[in-house]
Parts: C-alpha cells; sequence; structure tokens
C-alpha cells in the first residue's frame, strides 16, 4: 500500500490493539455486529483513512489472529505481557521500523469515522508534536460528571495541560447543574498518534503518581514532561464496553435496518 498522507512524507501506521481477555467483556473483538465482527469493522473503517500507509491489529490470541485471516486482514502476534493498548503499539513497531508515526486506533469502536483519524494525524504536520489526541466538547451535565468519560483541559495553543476523571475546571461561581453553560468542557476520544521515537521512550517510564490516582496513562507522559497536541473533533464515537453496551447498538442498528 503506498503512502496516502498528502501533508508530509512521513509514513504513517495504523494498529488496532486487540486482546481477547478483556475483564469487563471477555472476547470483545470477535462479537458480531449486523454481519461482521468487530475487529473487521474497526480495521475495514482504518483502512479509509487517506493518511495510513499501513493498517495492522497487534494481538496476543491466535482466535483473533483466525479471524484477522479471515477477513483478509494484516496482523502482527505480539506478547501477552502489555499493560496497555500503547505498550503493544510499540512491540509492533519493533517489528515494523519504517514508520515515522503511529495512529493507535481503539479496537471497541466498529464505526469509528476515518476523518477522524486523520484530523489526529494532521496533528503531527507540525514537527515539534510529540504526541497527539482528539477531545470532544461536551454539552451534556451528565458527561460532566461521568468518571467513565476523561476530562481534559488545553492551553491557548490546543495541548493537554491535565486530564481528570472529575470535572475540570470547577466552576466557582456556579451552582453543578448548570457548569456546562458556564465553561466549555471537553472529553478525551480515546484515540492516540504518537512519533515513533516518543512511543518508544514513553513505554520505558514507570507508572506515575498521576496515572496511578486516576488510572489514565496519559498522565504519565505529562507528568514527565511530555506535551500532547490536541484538536477538536464534533463527530461522537460508539465504543462498545460492555455486553450492555452490544445489545444496545444492535438493537439500535436493527431499527435503523442496517445491512
Amino acid at each position: 500500500m503506498s503512502n496516502k498522507n498528502p501533508e508530509s512524507s512521513a509514513k504513517l501506521i495504523g494498529i488496532i490493539p486487540a486482546r481477547y481477555a478483556s475483564t469487563r467483556f471477555p472476547g470483545k473483538p470477535l462479537v458480531e455486529i449486523a454481519g461482521k465482527t468487530m475487529i473487521q469493522r474497526v480495521y475495514e473503517q482504518a483502512a479509509k483513512a487517506k493518511s495510513l500507509s499501513k493498517v495492522v491489529i497487534a494481538t496476543d490470541d491466535d482466535r483473533i489472529v483466525e479471524e484477522v485471516k479471515r477477513f483478509g486482514g494484516e496482523y502482527v502476534l505480539t506478547s501477552s505481557n502489555h499493560q496497555s493498548g500503547t505498550d503493544r503499539c510499540a512491540e509492533v513497531i519493533e517489528h515494523l521500523p519504517n514508520f515515522d508515526i503511529v495512529i493507535n486506533i481503539q479496537g471497541d469502536e466498529p464505526f469509528i469515522e476515518p476523518a477522524q483519524i486523520d484530523l489526529l494525524a494532521s496533528c503531527f504536520a507540525e514537527e515539534k508534536v510529540q504526541l497527539a489526541t482528539l477531545i470532544k466538547s461536551i454539552e451534556s451535565q451528565e458527561s460532566i460528571y461521568n468518571p467513565n468519560s476523561p476530562k481534559v483541559v488545553i492551553d491557548v495553543n490546543g495541548r493537554a495541560m491535565y486530564f481528570s476523571r472529575s470535572p475540570i475546571p470547577f466552576i466557582r461561581n456556579g451552582e453543578p447543574g448548570v457548569w456546562a453553560e458556564k465553561h466549555q468542557f471537553y472529553k478525551h476520544i480515546g484515540i492516540y498518534g504518537y512519533r515513533t521515537a516518543s512511543l518508544k521512550e514513553i513505554t520505558k517510564l514507570p507508572p506515575s503518581s498521576l496515572e496511578i490516582a486516576e488510572s489514565l496513562e496519559q498522565l504519565r507522559w505529562i507528568e514527565n514532561g511530555y506535551y500532547i497536541q490536541t484538536k477538536v473533533t464534533d463527530l461522537e464515537t460508539v465504543a462498545i464496553d460492555t455486553p450492555e453496551d452490544l445489545k444496545k447498538l444492535n438493537k439500535l442498528l436493527k431499527a435503523l435496518k442496517l445491512e
């Protein structure tokens, strides 16, 4: 596959970490959604991104490997000892070293928009950008207070200053029920981009105190002096974290009669 990135001569690879042994949803990559497995849907969507030269699935499970072979995708078999998708991406780059930038694509978002991948990739048009991610404006009060939806505050240049499961910032002169009207809150969209050199560096860092406190790996990078460039997307993502999420999605797809 040729390099399709029109903005740069840099070569970008999209990596989809996929593990079978999920605590909340074992076997999640292989669940069927409207006639295709989730991992196939993610792979096919990622392959549509104009910025990527290559897309691979990183997994430690033979069942996922067999499914990837079945639909004709590419994969790299990785260690089962990785603690995060970032670590899994770093191992893939050891096998496939000829890429300048890695886009880490969530394996549980079957309808991810290729435009979101391209938007994230565009952050690296600036050579000084080491790490990047996407954010989205929060409109509902519920999302502000939901600890499963990490929030982020950014500086005037769009760099992430901090991520938290708590509402940030705290609105001093406003009741909690009207915070969304007092300030523009942002939630984090869990897709990352890394320059290859930076990816190798951050995976060698020990867990940090803020990371452990919030259970958010990106805080390790900030705590160690790395900056994370953000761009705002207006596209919503549909993540499948639990069997209940899958039931809701299939019910919606049935209502829409999606084939």
